[in-house]
């Protein structure tokens, strides 16, 4: 059998013609020189490199198609009968609504989570409601990378950014909801650092925290992406990017000129941190003014895993973000969100016994966040109960941007009055048919009936997964999420005993 899916593909469209697999080459087994060319092979030979990356991006959201020999299914729950944890035992105070959500965190200055979510970085789609709902549900949320080159009236000055209004207008997004939880970070990449953004955005917009990307799980490497002439080429070059090849060269200007000049690319920078550098990057961010800062990182090589944590215990870092493989959302090549990185609960499981080494050793750990494919609010326990005490979070980012773009895709019908079939037997408006809108009620008083229906998605669907966790929770008579562990859970396959073993290819 494949875990790797056919040469057919939502990130491009492609199908394979034939109900008949290869299932090594993931090609049509009958495969005939009269086909009209509908798969990835075929779309390959008309359109070249460029089908290296989803051809769906732009409004849409891309994540992994590979079904991996292991996930968080491979796991249930489990459950008790006696005794209470976190709670008195006693029928009245040992209630799913004494379930404590609530998380802190942070090495210098502590930020508070509502429940123990992240949503990880983005700014694509509708980020404006991804943010604001973030506030709402008291969540801390992540500007992602490259934010500028999404920014229309950017400034740039000798090399370095001066005016970025989408960085304000992102901040504020989070901000005029903030009720004292979570945090709104901004994720910086090389090329942000070497624009200035962090400087900017701490100084002059009065950003407080600062995420440092090493990867991603969908993106190991940084993105290629191709420019259509030389003037555009000129432009990102004027703009700081790695162009190739390079238009500025007189032979690429005359081959250009000639029509023998090959396509234009740019290419993001590679992060390559020492410690030594790393470590004084951190410190310069909070002499800029940083109050809280962040890593973001992969199913990397374990060693690279093990420094990573070591270095953030050694510059204070406040919280680290583990992405595994089954997620994604962003510009990133296809293969390599099938093919790349450690599956979510392999990446955990080695983050997890790091962690417990550490700890042992005397360091004090930032704060452990997983992300990678957790949708659901048993995605969410199983995550939270596999990190054995060491992972304060789950980082949720396509559902809940899915979340976002269809909150306020019907809450635009319902005010033009078409309510969707499915919605129908609820009701007729938005006061009636978004449920959890008497919460935000008793959070903000009469004007949330007059907040965005996208943020308002966003506040009831991680409502719902709080309120799915405190079921688990109160299931195995805990009353305090932190008290979960490897306990609550039953390994249903020998892989994921093996894994729970610690015999696992690790």
């Amino acid at each position: 059998m494949s875990y790797s899916p056919p040469l057919s593909s939502g990130f491009t469209f492609a199908e394979n013609r034939s109900a008949f697999i290869s299932p090594q080459s993931g090609m049509c087994s009958f495969c005939t020189e009269k086909c009209g060319g509908t798969c990835e092979l075929a779309q390959a030979a008309v359109l070249g490199s460029q089908t290296v990356y989803p051809m769906t991006t732009g409004t849409n959201q891309i994540a992994s198609e590979k079904d991996y020999p292991i996930d968080f299914s491979h796991f249930n729950i489990n459950g008790r009968v006696f005794g209470a944890a976190g709670a008195e035992a006693t029928s009245e105070d040992a209630t799913i609504f004494n379930v404590k959500l609530e998380r802190t965190y942070g090495t210098i200055n502590p930020v508070e989570l509502a429940l123990p979510v992240i949503l990880p970085a983005l700014i694509k789609l509708n980020w404006r409601d991804y943010f604001s709902g973030a506030a709402m549900a008291g969540v801390t949320c992540v500007i992602g990378e490259d934010a500028r080159n999404n920014d229309l009236n950017l400034q740039i000055k000798n090399d370095k950014v001066t005016e970025f209004p989408l960085l304000e207008e992102a901040l504020d997004c989070f901000r005029r909801y903030d009720r004292g939880f979570g945090q709104i970070v901004l994720q910086c990449n090389v090329d942000d650092d070497l624009k200035g953004v962090p400087e900017i955005a701490l100084q002059k917009y009065g950003a407080e925290a600062i995420e440092i990307k090493f990867g991603q799980a969908a993106k190991g490497t940084q993105p290629v992406k191709r420019v259509k002439d030389i003037e555009s080429a000129l432009k990102r070059k004027e703009l700081g990017d790695i162009v190739y090849p390079d238009p500025v060269d007189p032979a690429v200007r005359k081959a250009y000129e000639e029509g023998i000049c090959p396509n234009f690319n740019t290419y993001a920078r590679l992060p390559l941190w020492t410690e030594e550098s790393l470590l004084a990057h951190i410190k310069k961010l909070r002499e800029w003014g940083a109050k809280n800062i962040y890593f973001k990182m992969a199913g990397y090589d374990r060693n690279n895993i093990e420094q990573v944590l070591r270095i953030a215990c050694k510059g204070q870092v406040d919280m680290i973000t583990f992405d595994g493989a089954g997620g994604g959302s962003g510009y990133s090549p296809s293969k390599m969100m099938n093919e790349w990185s450690l599956p979510t609960v392999c990446l955990e499981d080695a983050v997890v016994r790091l962690c417990a080494q550490l700890k042992d050793e005397g360091e004090t750990l930032p704060a452990i966040v997983m992300t990678g494919g957790f949708a659901s609010e048993d995605q969410v326990f199983k995550g939270l109960a596999y990190g054995d005490g060491h992972v304060l979070g789950i980082g949720l980012c396509r559902a809940t941007m899915a979340a976002a773009m269809t909150g306020k895709t019907i809450g635009e019908q319902v005010k033009k009055g078409k309510v969707p079939p499915t919605f129908q037997p609820y009701g007729s408006t938005v006061k009636e048919l978004f449920c959890d809108l008497p919460d935000l009620r008793a959070l903000y008083g009469t004007k949330a009936n007059d907040f965005p229906t996208g943020a308002i998605g966003v506040f009831s669907y991680l409502n719902k997964i709080g309120f799915g966790l405190k079921h688990f929770a109160a299931l195995n008579r805990k009353f305090d999420m932190k008290l979960v562990n490897k306990n609550d859970l039953i390994p249903l396959t020998a892989e994921a005993r093996t894994l729970m073993r610690n015999e696992w290819f690790l």
